[in-house]
Parts: structure tokens; sequence; C-alpha cells
């Protein structure tokens, strides 16, 4: 019935403490919200697999884990269901299913949520567990209801201030249920990294665009950026450059091309939640990304095609 593959799965691991994590500092809703969400979109792949006599990719799983984990804990399940089933169909299936989608399925679910429903993605926010047994004791904890408690990103916008950066490491605080531990998605990074599973070129790219462009703005007294370190770590960030951005689907398959591809989508993540209405720029950037990736790899192609092609100064001499 399904179509085994083993990246996929690895995918799947590198996810496991984070969701343990979210679980913790959320409460259990997490757990439910996101078997929910896998059972709707399994059920979707299937019926697109069904008529076109195809097997379900394991695929289906690592999109609906990673559209929960962009979601806040909060969120009403119907409405999350319909981003699942609105991510499969048209940000894979019409497609013509896996390995043929332009775009990421979960950014793709996650976006048209945010436009059609904004008001659970952008002001509704839960306080986080601190303690033993945390979440895990709870269904779901108390909402936010004070600016002083939002998200790192909403908070530093309405204010201009930052929460302390050890909080944003350790992931105490409100935001999506990914976004919680920087140091957790590190790590996953480096696990992804060391299975050949997610491409370094791409999260490379991504910290030197977000990073130099940031690092220009704040030098220069711009005050709609943080801190560079403070803009790394707080929102969706590093999730997005760790799990999103790499898709190996919607991606550029060129080493070069991978490299541009990253740059580009660190650059207009600073750009879009420095200058745009949207906190976090991150989805927007890689879905730009996403639309760029093909023809990137078709312009380095022809660059080393160029260079090939060109004769050497020992050639031009002879």
């Amino acid at each position: 019935m399904f179509i085994k593959q083993k990246m996929m799965r690895t995918v799947i691991y590198s996810l496991i403490p984070l969701i343990i994590a979210g679980t913790y500092f959320y409460g259990l809703r997490v757990l439910l919200l996101m078997a929910v969400v896998t059972a709707f979109g399994v059920l979707t792949e299937y019926l697109f697999a069904k008529q076109y006599k195809r097997k379900v990719s394991e695929a289906i799983f690592v999109t609906c884990i990673l559209y929960t984990m962009t979601l806040p804990p909060t969120i009403p399940l119907w409405i999350a269901v319909i981003g699942i089933i609105f991510g499969v169909v048209f940000g894979k299936e019409v497609y013509g299913g896996f390995g043929k989608n332009i775009f990421n399925p979960a950014l793709i679910a996650r976006a048209f949520v945010y436009i059609s429903f904004p008001s659970p993605l952008t002001i509704s926010w839960t306080n986080v567990s601190k303690g033993f047994p945390g979440g895990f004791a709870t269904y779901l904890n108390e909402g936010i209801e004070m600016v002083s408690q939002a998200t790192p990103m909403l908070l530093f916008r309405a204010t201009g201030e930052e929460v302390p950066i050890a909080n944003l490491l350790i992931g105490n605080v409100a935001g999506s249920i990914g976004e919680t531990s920087a140091i957790l998605i590190i790590l996953a990074g480096i696990y992804l990294i060391y299975k050949n599973v997610a491409s370094w070129h791409i999260m490379a790219g991504c910290l030197s665009g977000f990073i130099g462009l940031n690092s220009i703005l704040y030098l220069i007294g711009s005050t709609k950026v943080p801190d560079p370190l403070y803009g790394l770590l707080a929102g969706g960030f590093l999730f997005g450059t760790v799990f999103m951005a790499t898709d190996p689907v919607s991606s550029p398959k060129t080493k070069e091309g991978k490299i541009i591809y990253g740059v580009l989508i660190g650059i207009v993540t600073v750009i879009i939640r420095g200058y745009a209405l949207f906190a976090g720029g991150m989805m927007f950037a890689i879905l730009i990304g996403n639309t760029f990736a093909p023809i990137i790899d078709e312009g380095v192609k022809a660059l080393n095609k160029a260079k090939k092609n060109t004769p050497s100064k020992k050639e031009v001499s002879a």
C-alpha cells in the first residue's frame, strides 16, 4: 500500500524529539492535532492513489507532520484539516503525485490556512509549560492575552523588545509547535546532514543569506530587524531551513544551485520580516525559492556548459 522511502523515515526520526518537546511545552492536544491531520492527509493521498492505481508514498507522513509543526497548538481541528487537504491536492496531486510537485506541499497547506484563516495563526498563542510533567499532564495550556507574552517575532515588531536568547535555545517561548527549541532543530539538522538526507549546501546558503543581509541592516541602524543572532533563533527560520527548504523534490538539484537557492531564501526572509506585513517571512521565502528552483538549475547548467566550451589559455596560445 505504501511506497517504502527510507529517507522519509529518517526525517520522521529527526522530528520525534521536536514532537515530544512540543507536547511538553503546549499539551497533549499537539498529538491529537497531528493524528487528525495525518489521518486526513493520508486519506486524501490514498483516494488519488487509488484513482490512478499507484501506491501512497511514505512522504505523506512527513508532509503531515511538518505541516502540523508549523501550526499553533490552539488551531481549530477543522481548519487544520482543510489546510492539509488543500496542500496535498493543490501542492502535490495536481502535479502528478510524489516527485513531481513544484512547491513544498506542507508549506502550500500552511500558506493557504495563513491567508484564509489568519486569526488562529497570528493572534492565538499558548503559554508554555514549566517543570515536570509539563504538557504531558494537560490537554492544552492556557492562552496568551498580553503582547508581552506573544511570540518572539511578534513581540519584537510590536515593542522592539527581545526575549532572552536562552529561552529561544531551550524552547520555552510561545509560537508554532515546531518553532520551540532551537537546540533540538540544530541537532536534527546535524543528524539529517550526517545521514545524507538533507543538503548542507542549502542550509549553508540560507544561513549566509540571512545573516549577511540581517547584519548589514542591523549595523546601519535599521530598527526593523533585530540583531542577527536573535533573528536567527526566533520564529520559524531554523525550522524552515532544516526541514522545509531542503525538500529534495522542490529544491534545486545542482550543488551551485542549492547554494544560490538557499541564499535567496535567507535574503527574502529578512526583507519580508522587516518590511512586509508578516512577522515571519520564512514560509513565503521558501515558496518563492521553490518558484525559482528550476530556473536556478537551468542557469547553473548553462554556465557550466559555457565554461566547458570556453578554450583555456593554453589552447588559445597553441
